[in-house]
């Protein structure tokens, strides 16, 4: 292993377990414009790592950010690690997978605004 392998990351904020994914929760938090536009951008452009905000490019505040960031988190739509003062998301691609077969395949069909 070297060092890169060797790196860890930090834990998982709070979130449902796959098991206790709820489909009118998660179509709950999708149906915001904005949140719908950061799955589908973590799941067509996004690489194995997680995103910082800035990378969405968003001109928002902050606190507006976050509020989508924590609900789409509370609704298992994607994870988030803390990284010192910053959040970085990631899109749950396998446990929505799992829990919900085809929904990546509409999010990634649906047109941004």
């Amino acid at each position: 292993m070297d060092a890169v392998d060797a790196v860890e990351l930090p834990p998982l904020l709070p979130e449902p377990a796959v098991s206790d994914l709820r489909l009118e929760v998660v179509m709950a938090a999708l149906s915001e414009p904005l949140r719908m536009t950061i799955a589908r951008k973590l799941l067509l452009e996004s690489d194995e790592f997680d995103h910082p905000c800035g990378w969405f490019g968003f001109d928002r505040p902050k606190s507006s950010l976050t509020h989508h960031f924590k609900v789409l988190r509370e609704a298992g739509v994607i994870h988030q690690r803390q990284y010192g003062l910053e959040r970085r998301s990631r899109l749950r691609v396998d446990d929505l997978n799992d829990r919900f077969p085809g929904l990546l395949d509409l999010i990634a069909a649906t047109q941004s605004r």
